[in-house]
């Protein structure tokens, strides 16, 4: 699915389901949460923390697909077409880094 069909579908989930868009405020801090959530296990799966027992059965997939839906959400609502903005991004990206990271001696 590309990122203009899953705006979409979000949008229709929203008012089938949702009833209306939380407030683009509401939606940040609700990202924040989402994004400190994939943090935590990341932290504790990956890093040096110890996981405790109710975290390992958390699943890192599902809570980085939240963070997706609010960024969705929060693209649907301030009338950003993600897709566009993601492929210029990555343009972007391509153009300004296109041999930064190969003559990195710190990642050889």
């Amino acid at each position: 699915m590309d990122l203009q069909h899953a705006q979409k579908s979000v949008d229709e989930w929203i008012k089938e389901h949702g009833v209306r868009y939380f407030n683009e405020l509401t939606n940040m801090a609700q990202l924040t949460e989402e994004v400190g959530e994939v943090a935590r296990i990341i932290a504790r799966r990956y890093g040096e923390q110890s996981e405790k027992e109710s975290d390992k059965e958390k699943d890192l997939g599902e809570e980085l697909a939240d963070v997706v839906f609010v960024v969705l959400c929060l693209a649907n609502q301030t009338g950003i077409n993600l897709q566009e903005a993601f492929d210029k991004k990555l343009n972007l990206k391509t153009q300004r880094d296109k041999y930064r990271h190969k003559n990195n001696e710190k990642l050889q």
